[in-house]
């Protein structure tokens, strides 16, 4: 009798974990998309690889955006992806629709997970036709042939396991926020999520699950504590203060930020318009 009752519990237990997870286990529905080549999508889509912060990770030492560098974290060392259209170490095969999957659902084109080194969880609100312009642009750029490493994770972590892992990601993560005022809007969307800057400035759980709670509380890396950058962090700077910061990494006491924001600075913030450093300037210090 208690081996039939175990039985029957052990039943309920794996039914109710397939049914928790299964809707992350089956690969996204995306439509069919046809990458872009006039002119006007391809600049648009420079514009936004620079928005996305994908120099400041992909750039590799093969050129252009081969990949290769290393991101470390709690959980190992992952490499950025050779993100060129080389058709055999790169993206050279993928259509319109695999680019949106990746971006927006941290899927490959043969529907395995990508690793959350990659910020999926914050492009997850991005537009399909902002992905799409992405992905048309970097289809357009010269193919490199970049092999870079295997990422140098634990025995014991797995793709298999981030099914279970998105679903709880998940559970905390507010939806996307809407304002009023359309310059703050703006601001969100490029600092929540098309800038993700949640993704080192928002503290983690030990599973590594962003902290929404505390969102720009400030988080860690392996190599030090990472600042706040919410509103009580910047409550002594203007809203001028923070868009030239965004633009060439003055700080407000005359010194230039340095470390690991400062090719974030060069090659994303640094890039955009005034008017898009202005909107995130508003929401960091009004939106928050």
């Amino acid at each position: 009798m208690a081996f039939k009752v175990s039985f029957i519990a052990v039943a309920v237990v794996a039914a109710g974990t397939v049914w928790l997870f299964s809707p992350a286990i089956s690969p996204p529905l995306v439509p069919e998309y046809t990458l872009a080549s006039d002119e006007a999508t391809l600049e648009r889509g420079r514009y936004l690889v620079n928005a996305g912060g994908c120099i400041s990770c992909h750039q590799g030492a093969a050129g252009g955006l081969s990949g290769g560098m290393a991101i470390e974290s709690p959980f190992g060392d992952f490499y950025a992806s050779n993100i060129t259209p080389d058709p055999v170490t790169g993206t050279g095969d993928w259509s319109g629709s695999d680019y949106v999957r990746a971006i927006r659902h941290g899927r490959s084109p043969e529907g395995s997970f990508y690793f959350p080194a990659f910020p999926y969880r914050s492009y997850a609100a991005v537009t399909d036709e902002d992905a799409l312009a992405i992905g048309s642009w970097l289809n357009a750029q010269p193919a490199i042939a970049n092999e870079v490493p295997a990422h140098g994770v634990p025995g014991w972590i797995g793709r298999w396991q981030l099914a279970a892992w998105n679903t709880l990601a998940g559970i905390g993560e507010p939806p996307p926020a809407s304002y009023s005022d359309p310059q703050i809007e703006r601001g969100a969307y490029l600092a929540r999520h098309l800038g993700h800057c949640g993704e080192c400035h928002t503290p983690r759980n030990a599973l590594g699950i962003s902290n929404y709670s505390n969102e720009f509380a400030g988080g860690h890396m392996p190599d030090g504590h990472v600042p706040a950058i919410n509103s009580e962090a910047f409550r002594s700077w203007s809203e001028d203060d923070l868009a030239l910061f965004l633009f060439i990494g003055l700080l407000p006491d005359g010194e230039y930020v340095g470390g690991k924001m400062e090719p974030v600075i060069e090659h994303n913030t640094g890039q955009l318009t005034d008017e898009d450093r202005q909107a995130m300037a508003a929401f960091f210090k009004r939106g928050l």
